[in-house]
């Protein structure tokens, strides 16, 4: 390994990468270094049914075989994106990327769309893979492109996306100075990505995009960084593909153990309160109609997290709804009372079980993960299983037809009696002012299921969840874990660029859309027809919500002047940006200016929905209290079997203050 020289004043050397490919390690801690739990079953093998030992498959590197041939390394870093089969680049030339720029302009298979913001392109890469299943790609130069993409390289990590982020680096002798322009971005993002990797031998640049890919896309999906200097890309190489792969230390379990699956079947065939708890892994497993088929085998309710949204249709009977702090009062019901859990690809955060400690406590759990080092992390399993949701899915349907199931009709009959009392609703503003849950909904019934649309962060987001029916699944995107404003503009920019063929909303806040709508003008020049519905209610919404329950409605810089002095003027800004600017004020208008978005595809449209300020997200579990304290209406708490009389929104105000106070928050 070499040094660099020493900067006067500085306490010692930084140390340079060594010759070749240096891996910077992501994730947890633990195992083998430089890899995720799910990355540390090397050589895993096991007996199957029959008794059997079995590995898993060898990976195989997909494209067409080509080379060797002569290129410089920017070269080989566009032809290995058009061999592995990168449809669209999401990016921003500079300083260190403009060698990979160069070559990237005669491409006839990948696309690039010049975004305007680094955080938009990597938002663009997560919507892209979102709405396809396939990997979302991303570019920037160094420095601060590269640390403009730290924001949605979190978001992708939280939510298990597969993006793939390259970006240039200062040149290998001044790696370690403080050049210009650089920034250790393998090293900040070590605990934001799944993988990342610096390359310092221009022959290795296919092997390292095609386990970039690779990584990203299997196992537990994930962001994987690939930092490549500037005298790489410049120097000759030979380019030859495939390339071998060589992660000896990455092999994850994607087939269950089959003694696991037997001893969920039991539970679930005993059980006279279970739930499937279907998280955002379902999805990413395309394992919607494996599911389908388990829960009408078993006549077990379901329950679908935000990130898993359309994994199970809406209009399915047995759909009882979203869980969580807004989910359905039946959902969340469905999940205190029951006395299973079969959580499939789902991962127990706090969201959904609210106070931890209260959460479901008669309840068996099985936990069912692609990820290891997710399951018994916030609740313990009684029955672990790991591996691939649709293969789980299937072995444990499998598995259950040999069981004698137990009768649910009281069960049903409870659930139902939940669903009846307290369905999902809204009431009018009582200034008279437009209801942003109705604007929601009827973009709903306008756009339909096959639609897909986009949310940001906060109460417009929960709407969406609660009032648009989903009956597909990768038809809601949406920043679940990290919680992204301005998430939801460049990820319709990027589902669109991926699903030309579908229509794409983004439905977003006018605090959310603030923040990254400068991409409209990126939809515009590339021909990238979205539809933004803009609920526009003059505040930060969820913010204002909490400050109104908890904080004496003392309204702390939460008022965006969108409102009380119309800036920006939203449908002006529109047009500024190239797109169809609409506006909509009354009930009256909602179902036309949507019809009239919904005609015009082949320019973006943005509608501002001027709507009430004080609309709230209901039901609720306040932030620090349990499931238990949930409230369908303020000041309503709906009363579960068992419990005594229902707390007030006063008692449920103190409980989460003393919660906040203690958590910091």
């Amino acid at each position: 390994m070499t040094t660099a020289t020493p900067r006067p004043g500085t306490p010692g050397p930084k140390p340079a990468p060594p010759p070749g490919r240096t891996g910077v390690p992501a994730g947890r801690p633990t195992g083998v270094p430089g890899q995720r739990p799910d990355q540390q079953r090397a050589d895993q093998h096991r007996p199957d049914k029959t008794g059997e030992v079995r590995h898993e498959p060898a990976s195989v590197v997909p494209g067409p075989r080509s080379g060797p041939e002569q290129v410089t390394g920017a070269q080989s870093i566009v032809r290995s994106l058009e061999s592995i089969g990168c449809e669209v680049v999401f990016g921003i030339p500079g300083g260190t990327i403009l060698p990979t720029y160069d070559p990237l302009l005669d491409s006839t298979s990948v696309r690039h769309v010049l975004v305007r913001h680094e955080q938009g392109g990597g938002h663009a890469a997560t919507g892209y893979a979102q709405a396809t299943g396939k990997v979302g790609v991303c570019m920037a130069t160094s420095g601060p492109g590269a640390t403009n993409l730290i924001t949605p390289l979190a978001d992708a990590h939280m939510d298990s996306v597969p993006v793939v982020a390259i970006t240039g680096q200062v040149a290998r002798p001044l790696i370690g100075t403080d050049a210009f322009q650089e920034a250790d971005i393998t090293g900040i993002t070590m605990p934001v990505t799944k993988h990342n990797m610096l390359v310092t031998d221009p022959a290795e640049i296919p092997r390292a995009i095609a386990e970039a890919f690779h990584l990203a896309s299997t196992g537990r999906p994930g962001p994987v960084l690939v930092d490549i200097p500037k005298d790489v890309q410049q120097a000759q190489t030979t380019f030859s593909w495939p390339p071998e792969l060589r992660l000896p230390g990455y092999r994850p379990t994607t087939r269950p153990h089959s003694k696991q699956i037997r001893e969920a079947a039991k539970l679930i065939a005993a059980a006279r309160k279970p739930v499937l708890y279907v998280g955002g892994g379902v999805i990413k497993a395309e394992a919607h109609a494996e599911l389908l088929e388990l829960a009408e085998l078993t006549n077990i309710p379901v329950v679908t997290t935000l990130m898993a949204r359309g994994a199970f249709p809406d209009s399915h009977r047995q759909h009882v709804g979203m869980p969580g702090m807004h989910g359905t009062v039946a959902a969340v019901g469905a999940m205190q009372k029951s006395d299973l859990l079969i959580a499939l690809g789902a991962r127990f955060d706090d969201r959904v079980t609210g106070q931890l400690a209260t959460f479901a406590p008669d309840a068996k759990i099985v936990h069912a993960d692609i990820d290891p080092a997710e399951i018994s992390k916030n609740r313990r399993a009684d029955v672990p299983i790991v591996g691939d949701a649709k293969e789980i899915i299937v072995e444990l349907t499998d598995a259950v037809r040999g069981e004698q199931l137990t009768d649910l009709g009281a069960w049903w009959a409870q659930l139902d009696g939940w669903r009846t009392t307290f369905p999902l609703g809204y009431d009018w503003p009582d200034d008279g002012s437009l209801s942003p849950q109705y604007v929601i909904e009827r973009i709903g019934a306008i756009a339909g299921p096959d639609a897909v649309y986009t949310a940001g962060v906060g109460q417009h987001q929960m709407w969406a969840a609660q009032f648009v029916k989903y009956e597909n699944p990768r038809t809601w995107l949406n920043s679940g874990g990290a919680g992204t404003m301005g998430y939801a503009v460049p990820a319709a920019m990027g589902a669109k660029a991926g699903v030309p063929d579908k229509v794409v909303w983004a439905i977003d806040g006018d605090g959310c859309f603030q923040m990254t709508n400068q991409e409209l003008a990126t939809c515009a020049i590339e021909g990238i027809p979205i539809k933004v519905a803009v609920i526009n209610n003059g505040n930060l919404g969820m913010v204002r919500q909490w400050q109104t329950l908890f904080y004496d409605q003392r309204y702390s810089n939460t008022d965006l002047g969108t409102h009380k002095h119309r800036i920006p003027d939203f449908k002006l800004l529109a047009e500024a940006m190239g797109c169809v600017g609409l506006r909509a004020e009354s009930k009256d208008d909602v179902d036309a200016v949507i019809r009239q978005a919904m005609e015009i595809n082949d320019q973006p449209v943005v509608i501002d929905f001027t709507v009430g300020a004080d609309a709230q997200v209901w039901p609720m579990v306040a932030a620090g209290t349990g499931n238990d304290e949930i409230m369908s209406a303020r000041a309503v708490r709906p009363l579960f079997e068992g419990d005594e009389l229902a707390a007030g929104v006063d008692e449920i105000a103190d409980v989460t203050a003393q919660a906040l106070e203690e958590s910091g928050e």
